[in-house]
Parts: C-alpha cells; sequence; structure tokens
C-alpha cells in the first residue's frame, strides 16, 4: 500500500538480508515512524507492545523472530528458546504458533549451519503467502460487495467493519479490508462505517488511516453506534477479520465483535469474516470454551493517546482515580451468527463441514 508517495509492506527485510523493518503501528496515526529488529527479544517485544499487531502479521514477525535467533545462534537449545519466548507475547491469534511451529520443525530438521538461512527463506515464503491469501481473499469478498452494490443500485453500499484487519494487519492487503480495497479499485461506488473499537482505537487509528490514504469514503463511529445504524437500514453488510477460528466456524476477533455480530443478526445484516486458512484452529471447535481471551493491561482502558493543539502526542487520563478496569482483548462469535466466512479458496458456510470442503489437506492434516 502507499503512504507519502512510496510503497509498503508492513514488514521488510534490509539489503543486508538479516535485519528486519516493521511500521511502528503504535505511533500512528499522527506520526509514521519504523522500527528495526536486530534480534529475538525486538521481535518478541514489537509483538507484546504491538509494535506490530494483526495475527497475519504476527505469524510473519514471529518467523523472523525465530530467524533472528538462529542468526544468532543455530543450535537447538537456542531455537527452542526463541520459539518459547515468541509464542508467550500474544496467547490468542492462532497464527504465531503456526508460523513458529512451521519454522522450527523446518529449522530442527536441517544442519546447524543451514538453519539460519533456511529460516529467513521460510519467514520470507511465509510472508508471500499471506499477501497471494489476502489478495484472494479480496477478489472474493469483492464479488459480495458487487453483489450488493446490484440490489441497491445508484447508492453506495455501506460496510461496517470493526478493528483493523487491513493491511497493517497483515503482510498487505489485509482481511476484512482486502475486499473493500479490490470492490474501490474495481470502481464499486461504496463507504464504510470504521467502529473506533476502543480501548486501542485501532479502527479510528489505523483502519481509518488507511482507507484515507486509499481515497475510500468512510466515517468513524462510536463502538455503540453500530446497532442503531442497522437498525436504520444504514448497514448492507458488515465485514470484520479474525484472529483464531476454530473448526466448527467460531470466530475469535477484537473485543465487541460479538456485538455486531448479534446486531447483524437481529436486523438481518449480512455478517461476514474474512480469514487466511492459518487462522484456522483445526484442533478445538468450541471457541467459546477454549480460545484463550488475553487480558491487556488496564491502562489501555483508563487512558488513551492521542494529538494535542500543539501537535504533540499526549496521554490523558479517562478515568477517576481509584476506579479499578478490565481489559479483555477478544471476544468469541458463535459460528450460528457468521452469514459466511471469506478465505483465500472461496466463501464457505460456518460450519465444520464447510471449512471441511474448502481445505480437505489442511483438515486431515490436522
Amino acid at each position: 500500500m502507499r503512504i507519502n508517495g512510496r510503497d509498503y509492506r508492513t514488514i521488510w527485510i534490509d539489503d543486508d538480508g538479516r535485519r528486519v523493518h516493521v511500521i511502528d503501528q503504535t505511533r500512528l496515526p499522527h506520526c509514521f515512524e519504523t522500527r528495526t529488529l536486530d534480534d529475538s527479544d525486538a521481535a518478541a517485544r514489537a509483538i507484546k507492545e504491538m509494535v506490530v499487531r494483526g495475527a497475519p502479521l504476527i505469524g510473519v514477525t514471529g518467523a523472523y523472530g525465530l530467524a533472528l535467533a538462529a542468526a544468532r545462534d543455530p543450535g537447538d537449545a537456542a531455537i527452542e528458546a526463541a520459539h518459547k519466548k515468541l509464542l508467550a507475547t500474544r496467547p490468542t491469534a492462532v497464527n504465531l504458533r503456526w508460523a513458529l511451529d512451521r519454522s522450527r520443525d523446518l529449522l530442527l530438521a536441517a544442519v546447524p549451519e543451514l538453519r539460519a538461512d533456511l529460516a529467513y527463506a521460510e519467514a520470507g515464503r511465509i510472508a508471500e503467502e499471506d499477501v497471494a491469501s489476502c489478495a484472494a481473499i479480496g477478489d472474493f469478498g469483492a464479488d459480495l460487495i458487487r453483489a450488493a452494490a446490484e440490489k441497491n443500485p445508484g447508492r453506495p453500499v455501506n460496510i461496517l467493519t470493526h478493528c483493523n484487519a487491513g493491511w497493517l494487519a497483515t503482510v498487505d492487503w489485509g482481511t476484512a479490508l482486502a475486499p473493500i480495497y479490490k470492490a474501490a479499485r474495481a470502481g464499486i461506488p461504496l463507504h464504510v462505517w470504521v467502529d473506533e473499537t476502543r480501548p486501542r482505537n485501532q479502527g479510528a487509528s489505523l483502519t481509518a488511516y488507511e482507507l484515507l490514504g486509499e481515497g475510500i469514503s468512510h466515517t468513524v463511529i462510536a463502538d455503540n453506534a453500530g446497532g442503531h445504524l442497522m437498525q436504520h437500514g444504514l448497514v448492507d453488510l458488515v465485514i470484520v477479520g479474525s484472529d483464531r477460528t476454530t473448526r466448527a466456524g467460531d470466530v475469535c476477533n477484537k473485543i465487541g465483535t460479538y456485538l455486531k455480530a448479534l446486531a447483524a443478526h437481529h436486523n438481518d445484516v449480512p455478517f461476514y469474516v474474512a480469514l487466511p486458512s492459518s487462522t484456522i484452529d483445526w484442533r478445538i471447535a468450541d471457541g467459546v470454551a477454549d480460545i484463550p481471551i488475553e487480558e491487556r493491561d488496564a491502562r489501555e482502558v483508563t487512558h488513551i493517546v492521542g494529538r494535542a493543539g500543539d501537535g504533540s502526542i499526549v496521554e490523558a487520563q479517562l478515568t477517576p482515580d481509584g476506579s479499578r478496569a478490565r481489559n479483555y482483548a477478544f471476544d468469541v462469535t458463535p459460528a450460528r451468527f457468521v452469514t459466511g466466512l471469506i478465505t483465500e479458496r472461496g466463501v464457505c458456510a460456518a460450519t465444520e463441514r464447510g471449512l471441511k470442503e474448502l481445505f480437505p489437506d489442511l483438515a486431515d492434516a490436522a
């Protein structure tokens, strides 16, 4: 995607073939800065501190973190230690475990002197696979938007999304936003309702930033406004991303997604979830019971970061001294509230059968 006249991905390798660079998403939208990851500790901090975030990008960063570790020490113990450290950074997004396990297993099967080069090559393959998957998700999802446009000729398609599932959450294109980008580039008129997504406001800061850069019509709304818009016929479809999807179609995504799904179900608004197959956890069926829900620092709820009148970036306290806060980062939407899953192989029902029909190879291997 393009920023200030230059094409960027969210993660890339230096000319030396070893150092890893990322966009610092904690500084957006008011400051565009990049960070260099010199070792696996830096990669782990970037994931934990949400310098990088979004399930697919976390997975790719984890793979590069393991490559950075192998470049320092290609021994079995060092690789296992780096794997454990990186895996502990974010418990909910399954892409991280998927990418780390894939890379670790490849490395441990090779002789130590080959491991660093293998690790970087594998991380690069995972990154390229993510770009291809997200582009395909965009194509399949754009067909849904096109169909919605044909039902309502003469006006834009109104799409509601939640959090940030755009190119900043992946290597490029995004998941939930990829169909929007593809549809917009195909000339389909559309408008996006952007949930602010408290408490970290990734919708207001990141999704709005992306859409503004692409010149796509959008409006930022308070998280609680979505149901009202649906009641009044102002939402044609909802498209969100996923940090983990069970084999039965339950979807774990940013906190507040479940409430949007309930409102969509009650108002007969199609509710789609866009995800690459790396986000499917074939080991579990019941998302509510079995997906670990990350609980983050309560300060993200009690304080907010923004730009002051003088242009400086400041943090302000929202709550009274002494009030406690809880900060659940994700919730689970049961499959029965999901109209369909948009994947790199097509759109399917949010059921075990639907997923297996698209991904028989992955289901059998699980």
